[in-house]
């Protein structure tokens, strides 16, 4: 009897760690939480540019709305796919809508996700968004370096963004 106590004792403190550690991919989406809120920056033609983010779906995912970027906004929902999978899904202005998944940096500061597929992309090689890399330099300042390819050809977009002085108030 002892010993099946000492057994079901051990294996709950071995477990107890375990269940309370966050994978990179939890500890990335909790990061990117803290973007919550309006942000003011500009793009890589030093156009004045609006990014809101917004906790949604019971907090199960967080969207990203661009304001002011090309006629139409674009809208990022960033969500876990389990517990080990960062995904977003970007509503582009192309008309699709790419998939991408992500991995972070050992400091967790710099969130890169990369193209996984997309819906309502006739070919690979049609244009869509293929990557994008936040870095979260402070609480009030990040960057988003956005990479479009089209037919092997790829185009960088960079925003550099601070929390808008609104929402800090």
């Amino acid at each position: 009897m002892k010993t099946i106590r000492f057994a079901i004792m051990l294996s709950t403190l071995l477990a107890a760690p375990a269940a309370l550690a966050q994978t990179s991919a939890q500890k990335s989406f909790d990061q990117l939480k803290t973007l919550i809120g309006s942000w003011e920056g500009k793009n890589s033609q030093g156009e004045h540019l609006l990014v809101t983010f917004k906790d949604v779906a019971g907090g199960s995912a967080l969207m990203s709305e661009i304001h002011g970027h090309g006629p139409e906004n674009m809208v990022t929902m960033f969500h876990l796919d389990g517990p080990n999978r960062l995904l977003i899904t970007h509503y582009c202005g192309a008309g699709n809508q790419p998939r991408m998944t992500a991995t972070a940096s050992p400091d967790g500061k710099t969130i890169t996700f990369d193209f996984l597929d997309a819906t309502n992309l006739p070919s690979p090689e049609d244009g869509h968004m293929q990557r994008l890399v936040v870095t979260l330099m402070d609480a009030n300042h990040h960057t988003e370096d956005w990479t479009f390819s089209d037919h092997g050809k790829q185009t960088k977009e960079f925003f550099d963004l601070h929390r808008s002085e609104v929402a800090k108030k």
